[in-house]
């Protein structure tokens, strides 16, 4: 692929039509996942903490895009919706895991997403899905990876 010269490509409105389509993706996966009662960074929560079972409130933050702050006001409401447990951790971190009732939601906010996710990318197909992922890949590259979940203690 070659590379246009800058000045061919408006990068404001570039990052406008990216602010857009996430824009577009949180409006249609809130709505979508309305009737399960959860929010979509509350479900988005739920599935980091299902990646990184055990991981700090820290960890999780990262995972979510969310300040330790706002995932400490998250967290407490789901651990308040009985979703996710707190558990004493190595040191000073807490780690949280999903309760029974985290991982019934999960599985059903994923049956959501299976459903309104292709219908979100409808516009363009399979080939320009993976070109449009690959590109936004090249823009992620130098963010830092999640540490992999601690191992339990014996």
């Amino acid at each position: 692929m070659s590379r246009e010269r800058e000045s061919d490509v408006d990068l404001a409105l570039l990052g406008r039509r990216i602010k857009q389509v996430q824009y577009r993706n949180h409006r249609t996966m809130e709505a979508a996942l309305r009737p399960l009662d959860v929010s979509l960074v509350q479900w988005d929560a739920l599935r980091a903490i299902d990646r990184l079972p055990g991981a700090s409130g820290h960890v999780l933050a990262q995972a979510t895009f969310q300040s330790d702050q706002a995932w400490g006001t998250l967290a407490t409401r789901l651990v308040d919706r009985g979703l996710v447990q707190r558990s004493a951790g190595v040191g000073r971190r807490v780690a949280h895991d999903l309760t029974d009732a985290g991982r019934e939601l999960l599985s059903a906010g994923a049956a959501v997403t299976e459903r309104v996710l292709p219908e979100l990318f409808a516009a363009i197909g399979d080939r320009d899905r993976a070109a449009l992922l690959a590109l936004l890949d090249l823009l992620t590259t130098d963010e830092v990876d999640l540490p992999p979940a601690p191992a339990p203690i014996a």
